[in-house]
């Protein structure tokens, strides 16, 4: 395990015509991590944008779309994985995640086992002015230093295959691992989209090895109530903006 005194926690992010959420999570998370990539693609110069203004590192790349892919996320967050050098821990952070301001000193308080991964539970934000009324009016999610409150917004669901021995996973809107120490340094690139590579991700690690922070919840942002896999093989979804109506 990491002392208090020498844990460095480094994130990645694939964001590819993302940048309207990109734009409003960075000024939030980018503060918590020792250092933080983002990866997009050669067109996405939005996403550039947005990473410039913030001074966050950006790598641009059309490996998304090698071999015919439509969308492999995988060889994105990999790319990002391989320019942080992965000597510490590693939070893989989707680009529509708000973590709250008490993430760093929970993580660095936390009891991590090097080779285990960790995830998170979420809220779902279904709407951008759901979003401005919370950061207008923002509910507290940490009270008292002992109460953890989930009221600002509906839970999400977990993955977790209760009929089968194998349990739960922390899905890739945030896991956290250490790469040097456990040896997965890799997410696997099997796949044309950016669906379920994560699930096997998180099964390189033993079930006892999956672990629950249940110290905070990250936020996560949609632009509607989408079906899942709307976004799988790229954006679908309409922008995260005020509507047109309400200008």
């Amino acid at each position: 395990m990491n002392s208090l005194s020498n844990r460095r926690i480094d994130a990645v992010s694939v964001c590819v015509n993302y940048g309207d959420f990109l734009v409003q999570t960075l000024a939030h998370n980018r503060h918590l991590f020792d250092r933080y990539i983002v990866v997009t693609s050669k067109a996405d110069q939005f996403t550039k944008q947005v990473c410039a203004y913030y001074r966050v590192e950006c790598i641009q790349t059309d490996c998304f779309y090698d071999d015919g892919a439509t969308f492999n996320k995988a060889r994105g967050i990999n790319v990002g994985l391989a320019a942080l050098g992965q000597t510490d821990w590693v939070v893989h952070l989707d680009s529509d995640i708000y973590l709250p301001p008490w993430t760093r000193t929970i993580l660095e308080l936390a009891h991590l086992d090097s080779e285990s991964i960790y995830g998170i539970d979420r809220l779902m934000c279904h709407s951008y002015r759901d979003w401005v009324n919370y950061l207008a009016k923002p509910v507290a999610m940490h009270e008292l230093y002992y109460l953890v409150q989930a009221r600002a917004f509906p839970m999400g669901s977990r993955v977790a295959h209760y009929n089968q021995p194998d349990g739960w996973f922390p899905i890739g809107f945030f896991q956290l691992w250490n790469p040097s120490e456990s040896g997965v340094t890799r997410y696997p690139e099997n796949s044309h989209g950016a669906d379920h590579t994560d699930v096997v991700f998180a099964k390189a690690f033993p079930i006892g090895k999956r672990h629950l922070i249940p110290e905070f919840y990250g936020i996560h942002l949609d632009s509607e109530r989408a079906e899942m896999g709307v976004n799988w093989q790229g954006r679908n979804t309409k922008p995260f903006c005020l509507e047109p109506s309400r200008l």
